[in-house]
């Protein structure tokens, strides 16, 4: 049976972000370049079988749930082998995969079947012409067949994901948080990171998270759920979360770790610390993934109009 290992401040670290591409579909403007980024080649990015060696060394040390994450996952080739391997490694008990969404239609049902149990599915905006303007060309439409693709397929428990921008009037903020009333979905609204390429972007647009409440006074308190503020609307299934990692640092409950598609572990989100995992295998890579757990920093000082120390973008690391 594999122990949880905690970190130097007691955290129990259980979660691992695995990205395994930078690449995305999309072009969104807080995360991707407008040109995107260069292709790496096949064989500078993690192999199918490294990955399972990193998720299988993972669980060695305690990791219990793994996000699939990019770019846009459903881009990298073998990405339901990928899912099948991570989900069936022992000790795996959650295996779940984030999304812009606009492929599920073709993909959906593989998922379910390669052991997915959860989706998250990143939509900023219900207004096509706001949507098209955040993904730089993407279309609303293909988002929301893809939300109902998931659903048709047996995915329960989806969560949409919604950065705040400033901007955002408030009926927007509603028409998202609907969402949950409507569908029984659950929205989370994140603050905006200033990080990578959407840094210089993000300058002036960070809003914080109880804008939210602001918009939406009717909020009713839940508790919280990992770092997420829980709300419901009056009547409806599923439930509005807030998450503020700048406004209201979450850093001393943070249980994760993050794996990039080059195969660099970062201890946390928003520093410049990585720890190289390729070329490694079995003591020396769960050796080296210990060491890294043990340099998790105790938080991170960002503020809203701060910028990360990170020198990777959004979806060089796995949002």
């Amino acid at each position: 049976m594999a122990v949880i290992m905690n970190d130097n401040f007691g955290r129990k670290v259980t979660y691992m972000r695995l990205s395994v591409t930078d690449l995305c579909n999309l072009r969104c403007v807080y995360c991707m370049p407008e040109h995107g980024v260069p292709k790496l080649r096949h064989e500078d990015i993690l192999s199918v079988e490294e990955i399972e060696e990193i998720v299988r060394a993972a669980a060695g040390l305690g990791i219990v749930k793994v996000r699939v994450t990019g770019g846009e996952p459903l881009i990298r080739r073998g990405i339901m082998d990928i899912c099948r391997r991570v989900s069936s490694v022992p000790g795996i008990e959650e295996t779940c995969l984030t999304t812009n969404g606009t492929m599920l239609p073709e993909f959906a049902g593989e998922l379910r079947a390669a052991g997915v149990q959860r989706l998250n599915i990143s939509l900023d905006s219900l207004n096509p012409e706001t949507y098209r303007a955040i993904t730089r060309g993407g279309e609303l439409a293909d988002a929301l067949r893809g939300i109902d693709a998931a659903r048709n397929a047996g995915f329960d428990n989806i969560k949409i994901n919604a950065v705040l921008m400033s901007g955002m009037i408030a009926g927007e903020l509603r028409e998202l948080a609907e969402l949950s009333r409507e569908q029984g979905i659950h929205v989370r609204f994140i603050e905006l990171m200033p990080i990578g390429a959407g840094a210089n972007w993000a300058n002036g647009r960070y809003i914080p998270g109880d804008a939210v409440f602001d918009a939406m006074p009717e909020l009713e308190p839940l508790g919280n759920d990992g770092v997420a503020r829980l709300h419901t609307l009056p009547g409806a299934k599923g439930t509005v979360g807030i998450i503020s990692p700048l406004s209201r640092h979450f850093c001393e409950s943070c249980n994760k770790i993050r794996v990039t598609s080059d195969g660099k572990l970062k201890p946390c989100l928003l520093s410049a610390e990585e720890i190289n995992l390729r070329g490694l295998r079995g003591n020396e890579l769960a050796d080296a993934m210990r060491a890294a757990i043990l340099v998790k920093p105790r938080g991170h000082e960002l503020e809203g109009g701060s910028v990360s120390a990170s020198r990777r973008g959004m979806n060089r690391i796995g949002g």
